[in-house]
């Protein structure tokens, strides 16, 4: 089991990632932060980008904010 702590861009032109150190990440989405779409889009980058499922990544703190603690695995 993974934590990670993304600083979350919503609405944004481009889709990156920088992982700024070994834990802390700076995500960049295009989505908007409503209705939950950004969370939902971040679950799918992340999957992704960690090859993982999707059910295996949570928003542990921080659903509703930019800085967010996310456990995969």
């Amino acid at each position: 089991m993974k934590q990670i702590i993304a600083e979350v861009r919503p609405n944004c032109k481009l889709l990156k990632i920088e992982q700024i150190t070994d834990s802390v990440y700076k995500i960049h989405l295009t989505a908007p932060a409503t209705e939950g779409k950004a969370n939902k889009q971040l679950i799918e980058v992340l999957a992704k980008y960690f090859s993982v499922a999707k059910s295996t990544i949570s928003i542990k703190a921080g659903k509703s904010a930019r800085t967010k603690v996310i456990i995969i695995g």
